[in-house]
């Protein structure tokens, strides 16, 4: 990509994004301490985890815990998830005249059982009317203090019930800032290859911003995907677990600087320290190094660390232990090459879509929806 085609800032209403990239909220993963690591690191949007609007609205303690933002976070960001408009509408207005949000986004891409069933999360883009609604009502509530409202979705259920451009075009004109869109439906979850021709023909179809989202596992794979798509910038999820370094290299790639070398072992083992320090200062350290246990695989993928040292760190419980096992990694390990480029996380295989009876019947909602179709589960 030549300097010339290098993506420009990603302009949400008011709200400028200097590097094209937005962190993707990811159930117990992205919380403020992890949004700092990745802020250190480089620089674009880092949406908080997904909270339902009904937790909002009723002042639910463990809802409220998580609207909780780190000292460099100059942006927040929140991502929000409901079913009914007066609830969504509700929940958008309290987030930004009570707890100073500059950006929501809301999520139609869960594709969990659980909230799909009852017709939540990457179900509900198949009602259409009622997405026009939710999406109007958050607009409404946010305009009179100036904050943007995106929507992020899936292609749609399955190969026979795609809806990611009807959503495009309702989320244009509900006047949302820009669409997102993960490239797979929710039979496929996270298996299989993302599809960038979907991504290529939401961009064709709408005038808002589109980010696309899927299989960046690397900086070269977003300038890839802007490159082939078009699109004004990309959501990473997965492919910065256990690599908080990935926004340093998209950083840079994005200015057209020279990506920095892979960092060694020794460099890893201090940014695992700093992760656990940052859920320390969040959490408290007993609390934040139990926390970050599920990090350490993620961190250590492909690595030569003994099974014994792997075993150990997956029980710390203080800094102590922490830096004492750290200690033992050979600080001078290369980067295992073998992991560049390839999947992170959770990916799975296709898994049936659980939707309400007769939903696929019609593009309209008959009956009311279930409240607890608003799972705290996050995904998308």
């Amino acid at each position: 990509m030549s300097t010339a085609t290098l993506p420009r800032p990603l302009r949400l209403g008011d709200l400028e994004v200097a590097t094209p990239v937005v962190l993707a909220p990811m159930a117990g993963v992205t919380n403020a301490a992890f949004r700092q690591l990745c802020a250190e690191q480089g620089a674009g949007l880092y949406v908080c985890e997904m909270i339902t609007s009904r937790g909002i609205v009723e002042g639910d303690k463990t809802s409220l815990a998580m609207l909780t933002f780190a000292p460099n976070e100059t942006v927040r960001s929140v991502q929000l998830y409901g079913i009914d408009p007066v609830h969504v509408g509700r929940a958008v207005e309290i987030l930004c005249a009570e707890h100073g949000v500059d950006h929501v986004d809301l999520n139609f891409g869960c594709p969990v059982p659980k909230v799909t069933r009852k017709g939540g999360g990457a179900a509900l883009p198949w009602k259409s009317t009622l997405l026009g609604e939710i999406l109007t009502a958050a607009v409404k509530a946010a305009a009179p203090h100036g904050v943007p409202v995106t929507m992020k979705t899936r292609k749609g259920i399955d190969d026979a019930h795609l809806t990611y451009l009807d959503a495009g075009r309702i989320a244009q004109d509900a006047g949302c800032a820009a669409i997102a869109l993960h490239g797979r439906t929710a039979v496929q979850h996270y298996s299989g290859r993302a599809d960038w021709d979907a991504i290529a023909q939401l961009k064709d179809a709408v005038d808002i911003p589109v980010l696309g989202n899927g299989d960046i596992w690397e900086a070269d794979d977003a300038l890839r995907m802007i490159e082939e798509t078009g699109v004004d910038g990309v959501v990473v999820g997965r492919g910065c677990l256990g690599r908080p370094w990935l926004f340093r290299d998209l950083a840079a790639a994005f200015s057209g600087d020279i990506v920095l070398e892979l960092p060694t072992l020794g460099e890893v083992a201090a940014v695992m320290r700093r992760h656990a320090e940052l859920l320390g200062n969040l959490m408290g350290e007993e609390r934040g190094c139990i926390e970050f246990r599920k990090h350490i695989a993620w961190y250590l993928k492909g690595f030569a660390a003994g099974k014994d040292v792997r075993s150990r760190l997956g029980m710390v419980s203080s800094y102590a232990a922490l830096d004492e096992l750290l200690g033992r990694l050979d600080p001078t390990e290369a980067y295992p090459m073998a992991e560049l480029g390839t999947p992170r996380g959770r990916q799975g295989t296709p898994k049936k879509v659980s939707v309400p009876d007769g939903w696929l019947d019609s593009r309209e909602i008959t009956a009311p929806l279930d409240a607890a179709a608003e799972d705290p589960t996050s995904g998308g």
